[in-house]
Order: C-alpha cells, then sequence, then structure tokens
C-alpha cells in the first residue's frame, strides 16, 4: 500500500499524474511538466497493487511510480466515429 496523490493538468484535458504523497514536484521532467502546465491536487488516496482504476490497476500505477517515479494517465485515442 501506498499513499498517491493525482494531479490535473492545466493544458491537457482529462490527463493526469499520479505521484507518491509527498513527492517533490520539481523532480519530475522538465518536458512532461512543460507539457502538463501547472498541476493540481484532485485526489489522495491508499493505492494497493490489487485495486483497479479506470483503465489501470494499482500494480501498473505502482510499478510506474516506482520505476519513474509518477505514473501518466492520458485518455484513450477517440475512434474514428468519435472524431467526426
Amino acid at each position: 500500500m501506498k499513499l498517491v496523490q493525482v494531479l490535473k493538468s492545466a493544458k491537457r484535458t482529462d490527463t493526469y499524474i499520479y505521484v507518491a504523497q509527498g513527492h517533490d514536484l520539481e523532480t519530475l521532467p522538465e518536458a512532461l511538466t512543460a507539457g502538463l502546465g501547472e498541476l493540481s491536487p484532485v485526489l489522495s488516496m491508499r493505492l494497493t497493487p490489487d485495486r483497479t482504476l479506470a483503465r489501470f490497476s494499482g500494480a501498473q500505477v505502482l510499478a510506474a511510480i516506482e520505476e519513474q517515479g509518477f505514473f501518466l494517465q492520458i485518455p484513450p485515442p477517440l475512434e474514428d466515429d468519435e472524431r467526426c
């Protein structure tokens, strides 16, 4: 179990970044933060590997946080009929 903070991108619709609670956002890659703009906290939660999120498992999110310090959630690509 890990305490995780979810932050919303000001520049990109439906784009969120998950980090360990208390993570120094200044250590995130500059290319990432430049593309996301200002990050606003929206949620803090206890995340376990067996928890199911909207499109990902808790295990996937926790592994990314452990390996790279963050997990980036972007919206799924639009289907062809949704682009019209």
